[in-house]
């Protein structure tokens, strides 16, 4: 049993393997009084094992099965998860979004390139986001997908980018509506009825108050610079 803080949020995981320990060795902390507590029962543990594609642990199923039910529980804490990749850019959070295999990992590997130092990987994958009255924050956390890109920290959430492949790079703002619609698959929405309706106002909030991107790109270079121009200064 191990307690860890993302997002501000203390947590009590009370797992049985390893491999958790391992994954949130960043995020532990000691002597303090957790907001809520989490555990995967066997059954669970089982099913996640059976629904996977590929053959995996139970060590590693009950660390997804621990990561889905503090997902259940972000929107008591006015906040929800994310798919996207996340980067600190001189202390601004800008997210990429996009389809599988488009290339997430591989643009925030580009920014890195470009632009040094004053690029961080705050969760190559799943990020949590907190909507608050003094703004949209992002943070880091142990799931970070399997290049393990990402650091315990949080930011001010600017923008989401939304990737898509081209030849050229170019890069255009988009609506909200637009960009809502393109948000919806990438949030984790909880099943319980009280928590989708709560999530769906906080993503309501979070579309009125960042800035939307559409960046059709190549893998080269001069795809971190087109976005980066246009991002940093919207």
């Amino acid at each position: 049993m191990i307690t860890i803080r993302i997002a501000g949020i203390t947590v009590c995981l009370k797992n049985r393997y390893d491999y958790t320990e391992m994954l949130c060795r960043d995020y532990v902390v000691q002597d303090c009084e957790a907001d809520f507590e989490v555990e995967a029962t066997d059954e669970e543990i089982s099913e996640e094992m059976s629904t996977t594609e590929e053959k995996t642990s139970e060590a590693y199923a009950e660390a997804v099965c621990l990561h889905r039910k503090i997902a259940d529980r972000l929107w008591q804490y006015d906040a929800f998860l994310l798919h996207a990749a996340l980067i600190d850019c001189d202390g601004q959070g800008y997210a990429f979004a996009a389809r599988s295999g488009v290339g997430k990992s591989t643009h925030i590997r580009l920014w890195r390139k470009n632009f040094g130092e004053s690029v961080r990987v705050v969760n190559g994958d799943k990020p949590i986001v907190r909507v608050t009255e003094e703004g949209v924050f992002a943070f880091g956390t142990p799931w970070n997908g399997k290049e393990g890109y990402g650091e315990n920290r949080g930011c001010p959430f600017r923008g989401v980018c939304f990737l898509e492949r081209g030849d050229t790079n170019a890069i255009e703002d988009i609506s909200p509506e637009d960009a809502a619609m393109r948000l919806f698959p990438q949030v984790y929405l909880p099943s319980d009825g009280e928590a989708v309706d709560k999530t769906l106002s906080l993503l309501d909030q979070f579309v009125d108050r960042l800035s939307f991107w559409r960046l059709r790109c190549n893998m080269e270079d001069e795809a971190a610079r087109v976005a980066h121009d246009k991002m940093t200064r919207a």
